[in-house]
C-alpha cells in the first residue's frame, strides 16, 4: 500500500522527527527529511533510513519563500505528497505564574513556529497533497493544548491553536486531504533529557501506564493513523499513557 508513497517530516532531524522518518521509511514511504539549521543531523537521519529514494531538504517553517522552494523540490523529485507531518516546534520551561519571564519575543517565536509554521506548511503543500493518495496531514500537538499544563503558557496556547486548526482544516480540506492531531504527553526526547531523573520519575508516577512516551510510540502512531485510520479527520489522537486520567 505504501510503495512509492511520499512523506515529508518537518523537523525531521530531531529526536522525535528522526524516529518518525525511520518508521515511515520502514513502512515503505519515500521520506523527505526537513531540517532548519543542522545539516549534519539531517544527513545522519537520512543515512539511517531503510530503503531508497529519500531526500533531505532545508527550510524554516516561518519563511514562506523557503517553504515554497521546498514544495517545488518535492514536486520536482516526486510529483506529489501523501503524508505531511508537522513536527517542528519550540518551547522553553517558564513557570506559568511567572508572567514577566515569558517575554514577548518568546511568545511570538512559539506561536510562529508551533502554530503559524504548521499552517504555512499545509498551505504550501496543499496542491501536492491533493495529488497524493489517501493524503493526510499529521500535526504533532500535545496534551498541553487540552490540559493547559505544559512548559509555559504560550506553548499550551500554541498547541490548542494547532488542535483548533486541525478541526477547521479537517473540514475545509475534505474530502481530498485528511487532517489530524497527534497529541503526546511527555516524550523522552531531546527536551525531556534536559530535566533531572527525579523530575522524569515524577512524570512517570503521574501517568497510569507508569512511563512516559518514547519517540517510537509517536512514530508508530503516525504510521498507523496515516495508513489505517482512513475514515478519521479533524480529530485528536492521544499518545499520553492516560496522563489526563490522574
Amino acid at each position: 500500500m505504501t510503495r512509492d508513497r511520499v512523506a515529508l517530516v518537518t523537523g525531521g532531524s530531531g529526536g522525535i522527527g528522526s524516529e518518525i522518518c525511520r518508521h515511515l521509511a520502514a513502512a515503505g514511504f519515500k521520506v523527505v527529511v526537513n531540517y532548519n539549521s543542522n545539516l549534519e543531523k539531517a544527513q545522519s537521519t537520512l543515512s539511517s533510513l531503510e530503503g531508497d529514494g529519500h531526500q533531505i531538504c532545508q527550510a524554516s517553517n516561518t519563511e514562506k519563500e523557503q517553504l515554497s522552494d521546498m514544495a517545488g523540490f518535492v514536486e520536482k523529485e516526486y510529483g506529489r505528497l501523501d503524508v505531511l507531518v508537522n513536527n517542528s516546534g519550540v518551547t522553553k520551561p517558564v513557570p506559568h505564574e511567572d508572567m514577566d519571564a515569558l517575554d514577548d519575543d518568546w511568545i511570538d517565536k512559539i506561536m510562529q513556529v508551533n502554530f503559524r509554521g504548521a499552517f504555512a506548511c499545509i498551505r504550501a503543500f496543499k496542491d501536492l497533497l491533493q495529488k497524493g493518495s489517501n493524503a493526510i496531514v499529521v500535526n504533532i500537538s500535545s496534551i498541553a493544548g487540552q490540559t493547559g499544563i505544559g512548559s509555559n503558557v504560550a506553548y499550551c496556547a500554541s498547541k490548542a491553536a494547532v488542535d483548533s486548526m486541525t478541526r477547521s482544516l479537517g473540514r475545509a480540506l475534505a474530502p481530498d486531504i485528511r487532517v489530524v492531531s497527534l497529541s503526546p504527553g511527555w516524550v523522552m526526547g531531546e527536551y525531556a533529557s534536559t530535566f533531572s531523573p527525579e523530575y522524569i520519575q515524577e512524570q512517570k508516577d503521574k501517568t497510569p501506564l507508569a512511563r512516559i512516551a518514547n519517540p517510537e510510540d509517536v512514530a508508530k502512531a503516525v504510521v498507523t493513523i496515516s495508513e489505517s485510520f482512513t475514515f478519521s479527520t479533524g480529530c485528536i489522537f492521544p499518545v499520553d499513557g492516560g496522563r489526563p486520567l490522574l
